[in-house]
Parts: structure tokens; sequence; C-alpha cells
């Protein structure tokens, strides 16, 4: 008989220990493939394929752009309370 794998043990911490600043922290970890694939599991989406991170829309930028099939998922990523100049 083979043993369980070992569990761990979840611990809070702060957001901005794990990252420190949203751009050149947080959206490039996001970004990653595997991360954005639980998102889309979370969000009920079929598969999240990465366009673009900080892409240019006149002059705004789209933290990260995605697709889901033949749609396209804008992310606007924020570690803290957002507020309307954030979605442009």
């Amino acid at each position: 008989m083979t043993s369980p794998p070992p569990l761990s043990k979840l611990e809070r911490v702060p957001l901005r220990e794990a990252w420190n600043q949203e751009a050149s922290d947080f959206t490039p970890w996001l970004a990653e493939d595997n991360n954005l694939q639980a998102l889309a599991e979370a969000l009920g989406l079929s598969e999240l394929q990465l366009v673009a991170s900080e892409h240019l829309v006149g002059v705004f930028k789209l933290n990260i752009l995605c697709t889901d099939g033949d749609q396209q998922v804008v992310i606007e990523r924020q570690l803290e309370q957002t507020d309307h100049k954030h979605l442009g």
C-alpha cells in the first residue's frame, strides 16, 4: 500500500509580501499558463490563452489580454480596492 502525498498547511500572508509591485510582480505571475488555467477554471471558462500583458489600447493599458476560444478576455489585476479609474 502506498502512502498518500504529504499535505501542506495554507497560511494567510499579506498580498504585498507575495507581490510587492502589481505590474512587475503580480502581472507576470498571473500571466503564467498554469495560473491562467486556474483562473479559467475558477471562472467557469474553458481555457485562457495569453495574448499580451500591459497591452496598449489608446492611452490605456490592459493588464492582461487573453482569449477563451473566439472570445477576448480582459484581466484588470488589482491587489487592493479598485475604483472606476482602473477600467478606463
